[in-house]
């Protein structure tokens, strides 16, 4: 009888006659008024049949003939659902899980779809499955969603169908098998299932499952699209900005994902953000791109978020924010955005945003490495190389540049390059260091191009190849390489592969200058001291000297030390002189370690505390009082310094130990007159030798003067008459004075008038006074 009076109604509702509605209409409604379908409904629903209860549900339920009301829908789909219908338990399903007219619960919602899937409702049981597969309601149980997708799709759902699909693809609950996926999505597919139609092309585009075919591939992504799956129109936009499969067309890109982004698909917004960023078929707005970015992003979108960090750090489409970049950089980073994880480490490294932290740099560093990303294998081996963050370890350093080399980081393989260069980490082997150099190279890395110059050049000093070094130096100074620049102005400098060309030399240690190479600062302002190749100018000198003195090169701050001594380019002050001396000394330059020692051993007359401009207005003020009373008295520029013989002996020391004959000669005065120290003839003697053995004729002479008095040294006039004449050879007036002596006094040698006589005369030509009157006595002229 239900089935009957279902059908009834059912008839009644869509094929009343007119006979049948005028004699209804005659009863219950007044005034001859036709009865509404609610109200039909709502008659058959209060009598108990299922399907109009159900029905009754579904107006409700979806608004309309009557207002929207989750509650009553829910009241009526019980009704129905507890008659046994499965359409109203499955409606009833979807209201406990989503919590739509009642108490949201899970649970319950399970409960009523297995009620309903075990009817054989195939909707019902892909909504089952879907709640195994999910967790949801139920203990995740993959097994248990593969068998009721399975029930689902064997009676023919697509939407079964395709989920099982999903499963096979994913070896889920099942062991993976891409040929059957294929066939379930082809399935689902050819019923006209968007999902399905997407998922295959997918197979298609990656030769899984299926043979690779890129056109398919385009044409199922197509078929999604054109049913508005932001999926599909995602892919199919990937498509042609790839021309992979179809011909390539940015502007069908930026079609396809306009359409998925305007439906909120975080991938589309990114990529559109993309064509918007780079100007792909599109005018290049980067104030669109980081809307776009910005869309995707606050979905989750880690490439989005990195992307938005990138706009935020580079100021471009937004105002610059280092500290909105580096958050951006971590939402992506926690996500495990390998570029986001490198940029995180960056933003740390330099302090960027955040507070500097070099061991946080290498924690971020490290995340990426794990990953693989080449960047920050090369960023993690640079903080073991130089200690940053992390224990010094050229071992790990290496270690870290190789993985970046072998993956074609041009920046570790000149790294790596220059480790076998300098043997650090590694044996040194120039062979090694010559091939990595050689990769990054080949692909345009300036640095491995001026590497291999610098090895033709300097690696081997016995056979240097200009030529080639002129190459490579030529190819890296063009892309704008500093060091480079400089090195090929040597070699036209020199004339080293090249015919010697100041002009030129000039120029390219000037590019090189501009750039900020402190080397080619130094040898700029050398040539402007000498005058070579260009016009000599003190003043630029001096200003080239200062600029790459400021950026602490040891030899341009010994030479405007020099310059402020001396007053050449610069008003004369021995204060501004002793602090670029001492600078320059700090870090081992030699002749400013000896200058050092010879300020702090020599000035007298001292003022602490002059400024230059001081100093500049007691000059000008002297220009204009000059008088007698001025002659004889200490030159007030050249105070300022406190002697310290102590200063002055450790600055010599440490200028000797490192070979300077000079300082070794005065360090050996302050040894024999004990200046400073206690007075130690035999050390003094020591350091006389060691300047004497270089060719200092001072110290031949001392050495010679200890021999023959036997100071320091056993006496030996042998000896002593060996350096008299070592130092009088050279010029020293003293010696040649000394060798006179020996030869009309005939000690340790035969007397001999004649040679006595050259001897004084040599030294009486320097000014020697007792040399003229020895001369004079011994009747002999000047």
């Amino acid at each position: 009888m239900r089935g009957g009076r279902l059908l009834l109604v059912s008839g009644f509702l869509f094929g009343l006659s007119a006979h049948a509605c005028a004699n209804e209409a005659a009863g219950p409604f007044k005034n001859g008024a036709y009865p509404t379908e609610i109200d039909l409904l709502l008659g058959m629903a209060e009598k108990g049949d299922a399907s109009a209860q159900h029905k009754l549900g579904s107006r409700y339920d979806e608004g309309g003939l009557v207002p929207e009301n989750d509650a009553e829908a829910a009241k009526w789909y019980r009704k129905a659902a507890d008659q046994g219908m499965a359409k109203a338990q499955l409606d009833l399903g979807v209201l406990y899980e989503h919590g739509s007219g009642i108490a949201q619960d899970k649970a319950e919602a399970v409960r009523w779809y297995r009620k309903a899937a075990e009817q054989g409702y195939a909707k019902a049981q892909s909504y089952l499955a879907d709640m195994y597969d999910n967790g949801t309601g139920i203990e995740q149980d993959s097994t248990e969603a593969v068998r009721w997708y399975r029930k689902a799709a064997g009676q023919g759902l697509a939407e079964g169908q395709n989920s099982l699909g999903v499963m096979y693809d994913n070896g889920t609950g099942i062991r993976r098998d891409y040929v059957a996926a294929v066939k379930w999505y082809r399935k689902a597919a050819d019923q006209g299932n968007a999902n399905a139609q997407s998922n295959l092309g997918l197979k298609y585009e990656f030769g899984q499952g299926v043979v690779k075919n890129l056109a398919e591939a385009v044409h199922w992504y197509r078929k999604a699209a054109e049913q508005d799956l932001a999926d599909g129109q995602y892919n199919l936009g990937s498509m042609y900005a790839e021309g992979t499969g179809v011909e390539k067309s940015d502007l069908e890109a930026v079609r396809w994902y306009r359409k998925a982004a305007e439906q909120g698909y975080a991938k589309a917004q990114n990529n559109l953000g993309v064509m918007y960023s780079h100007g792909y078929g599109v005018g290049k707005d980067a104030a669109r791109a980081a809307e776009w970015y910005r869309k995707a992003a606050e979905q989750g979108n880690s490439f989005a978020q990195n992307n938005l960090g990138n706009m935020y750090d580079r100021g471009e489409g937004v105002a610059a924010d280092k500290a909105e970049a580096a958050g951006w950089y971590r939402k992506a980073a926690d996500q495990g955005h390998v570029a986001a994880q490198n940029n995180l480490g960056d933003s740390y490294y330099y302090g960027s945003g955040v507070a500097q932290d070099m061991a946080e740099a290498a924690k971020w560093y490290r995340k990426a490495t794990e990953q693989n990303n080449s960047d920050a294998q090369y960023n993690l081996g640079y903080l073991y190389d130089l200690g940053e963050g992390v224990a010094q370890d050229y071992t790990e350093a290496i270690r870290f540049y190789r993985k970046a080399a072998e993956q074609g980081n041009g920046s570790a393989q000149t790294r790596l390059g220059l480790k076998y260069q300098n043997g650090e980490g590694v044996t040194r082997d120039l062979a090694k260091a010559r091939r990595w150099y050689g990769k990054a190279a080949e692909r345009g890395f300036d640095d491995a191009q001026f590497g291999l110059g610098y090895l033709d050049a300097a690696g081997d000093p016995a056979k240097p190849d200009y030529q080639s070094a002129l190459k490579w130096y030529q190819k890296a100074a063009n892309q704008g390489n500093a060091k480079a620049q400089n090195n090929l102005g040597r070699l036209y400098d020199e004339g080293n592969g090249v015919p010697k060309d100041l002009r030129l030399a000039i120029d390219w240690y000037r590019k090189a200058a501009d750039k900020g190479s402190a080397v080619a600062q130094n040898n700029l302002g050398y040539k402007y001291y000498r005058g070579e190749g260009i016009l000599k100018s003190l003043f630029e000198s001096a200003k080239w000297y200062r600029k790459s003195a400021e950026q602490g090169y040891a030899d341009a701050q010994y030479s405007l030390g020099y310059m402020y001594e001396h007053g050449e380019g610069v008003l004369k002050n021995p204060v501004e002189a002793l602090k670029w001396y001492r600078k320059a000394a700090e870090q081992d330059q030699v002749d400013a370690q000896y200058r050092l020692g010879v300020l702090y051993y020599e000035r007298k007359d001292t003022v602490q505390g002059q400024t230059e401009a001081a100093i500049w207005l007691k000059t000008v003020a002297q220009s204009f009082t000059v008088s007698a009373t001025t002659f004889g008295r200490s030159d007030p520029i050249l105070m300022g310094i406190t002697p310290d013989r102590a200063e002055a002996l450790k600055w010599f020391r440490r200028a000797a130990e490192q070979g300077n004959s000079d300082a070794q000669y005065k360090l050996g005065l302050m040894y024999a007159r004990g200046q400073g120290v206690t007075e130690d003839k035999v050390e003094a003697a020591s350091w006389f030798r060691k300047a004497a053995a270089q060719g200092s004729a001072d110290a031949q002479y001392r050495l010679g003067v200890m021999f023959a008095s036997g100071q320091g040294v056993a006496k030996d006039t042998s000896e002593a008459t060996k350096w008299f004449r070592k130092a009088g050879e050279l010029g020293n007036a003293k010696a040649q004075y000394s060798m006179g002596l020996v030869y009309e006094e005939g000690s340790g040698l035969n007397p001999d008038r004649t040679e006595a006589i050259k001897w004084y005369l040599k030294a009486a030509r320097q000014g020697h006074a007792k040399a003229r009157l020895k001369l004079s006595t011994m009747g002999a002229g000047n």
